[in-house]
């Protein structure tokens, strides 16, 4: 790699842009530059399941639009990866990582890849995830997966990167690319993006369409943007936002805005943040770090609330988890449907057949308990879901973000978005000991992560969440915060975390 390409890890949309339209450097060789970085650095971190085969051709078309005077939009030639549960109609596969469709191609495209190819993105391939987006075991090891292997976080090689939408968080990181797409149910964007010290936006549900995407739950599925800043994610978010016809949680979404509008610097002055205490305390060195964050927002003019009432991550989750058992099922045999006959899996029956009848390659280490519980469900009718699904909205929602932002008049809630990262242990599983996620996330509300610091070398990220449809809100406050705390490092691939 050349100085140039060693500073992609560290170059923005916005940097980029300007090279592009000043004709210092095109579309394709910012693919190729891309690509030649995967090559030198990706067998340590195994970010990347497939190249796009078409990348190549795909940046010469948009340099000669380029060159033709055509854009398409602010992003045009810029490389992109998306996690490998989301659709493409070409040559690439989509797999959930799962070994029963190795190699199985959607036969159209995610109606959001669609708004990427639109928008004149360049798509440079898929991103290595948990398999069945961190859906299929208790035990399971996030950023693992049968078919694409082990992600691992570049600021220490032994540790976890979170997941599910691991390798996407990854990717941008080390600078495969500046934007990424992943998917969320309960901190799957959230997660990989604060323990790889990146930005990562989970939307509001409606916001985005999940059409062409496999799915586990939805009521609380969304895709989102992963970028490096708070300023490339809310270009990318601009981009994905929209109504579909074939997703009608979309139907009700205000018309999306130009998020970009919303990077102001001084967006922290007269706002009111409240701070969620019970999603605090698993860790000294992160309160430090959150008090730090606490004092850079007061310094901006933001008023902090501080313990603000919030039900507790495992009073969301008992029931959180019985409604997506049910919503698993009846979501992937319709995604399947969708897919036509040359899948050669129709139903989640047919996953859990292969997985038994591939035991030693599919599941090596732990089982797919989840799936087979999953499998027991009946229908979206039964009473056990509807009332699981009644207590999680008002444990989440009614009496939880609604009830808190009201009670204070907030504009936002901050907690840690996670713990650091662990060390990746496939026979026990991952080790979790914190997160904020899951009150937005049952919710269906958005959230947004801000790298905030560092612990023993690992990166710790900031959320902030709010109440539906507020993403305006929440990229003005996280794009001040960053302003008034630039802590982002690129990372080192160290061996393991200091000490």
């Amino acid at each position: 790699m050349n100085d140039w390409e060693e500073r992609l890890d560290r170059t923005g949309v916005s940097e980029l842009r300007a090279l592009l339209e000043s004709g210092a450097v095109t579309a394709r060789w910012l693919a190729e530059a891309s690509f030649r970085r995967i090559d030198a650095l990706d067998d340590r971190v195994n970010a990347v399941i497939e190249r796009n085969p078409d990348a190549l051709t795909i940046a010469d078309q948009r340099d000669d639009e380029r060159q033709s005077g055509t854009l398409r939009g602010p992003l045009h030639g810029i490389p992109v990866f998306i996690k490998d549960n989301i659709d493409t109609g070409d040559h690439m596969a989509t797999t959930a990582g799962s070994l029963a469709l190795a190699g199985s191609r959607a036969p159209n495209d995610a109606f959001i890849v669609e708004k990427l190819r639109q928008a004149g993105l360049v798509i440079l391939g898929k991103t290595n995830l948990s398999e069945w987006a961190n859906f299929r075991s208790a035990r399971s090891s996030s950023g693992w997966s049968s078919l694409g292997g082990q992600t691992r976080n570049p600021y220490a090689l032994d540790r976890t990167p979170g997941g599910s939408s691991s390798g996407s968080g990854v990717a941008v990181a080390c600078g495969f690319a500046p934007l990424a797409v992943g998917t969320e149910t309960d901190g799957s964007i959230l997660n990989p993006a604060a323990m790889n010290g990146i930005v990562g936006i989970k939307p509001t549900i409606g916001l985005v369409s999940r059409s062409g995407i496999i799915p586990i739950s939805h009521r609380q599925d969304t895709a989102g943007p992963m970028a490096r800043s708070v300023s490339d994610a809310a270009a990318l978010l601009s981009v994905l936002a929209g109504p579909d016809a074939e997703d009608m949680a979309t139907a009700d979404a205000p018309p999306a805005p130009d998020y970009c509008d919303y990077l102001d610097p001084d967006g922290l002055k007269g706002a009111r943040i409240g701070v969620a205490r019970a999603y605090c305390g698993f860790h000294e060195g992160i309160d430090a770090i959150l008090a730090d964050c606490l004092a850079a927002m007061r310094a901006r003019g933001a008023e902090i609330v501080e313990d603000v009432a919030l039900p507790t991550r495992d009073a969301i989750r008992k029931t959180e988890r019985r409604t997506m058992t049910y919503e698993f099922k009846a979501g992937l045999d319709a995604y399947f449907a969708r897919r036509g006959p040359d899948s050669p899996i129709s139903c989640l029956d047919d996953v859990v057949a292969f997985n038994n009848a591939h035991a030693d390659t599919a599941m090596p280490y732990f089982p797919q308990d989840i799936l087979e519980q999953a499998q027991a469900t009946k229908s979206l009718r039964e009473p056990d879901y509807l009332a699981a699904r009644e207590e999680t909205t008002r444990l989440a929602a009614t009496e939880g973000i609604d009830a808190a932002l009201a009670a204070h008049e907030l504009d936002a809630i901050a907690a840690p978005t996670a713990c650091a990262a662990w060390r990746i242990d496939w026979i026990n599983g991952d080790n979790r000991s914190g997160g904020s996620s899951t009150p937005a996330a049952a919710a269906g509300y958005p959230s947004i992560t801000v790298p905030a610091g560092y612990l023993h070398g690992l990166p710790i990220g900031l959320s902030l969440f709010a109440g539906a449809f507020q993403e305006p809100a929440l990229i003005r406050l996280a794009y001040a915060f960053e302003q008034a705390m630039p802590v982002r490092q690129p990372p080192k691939f160290q061996t393991h975390a200091h000490p």
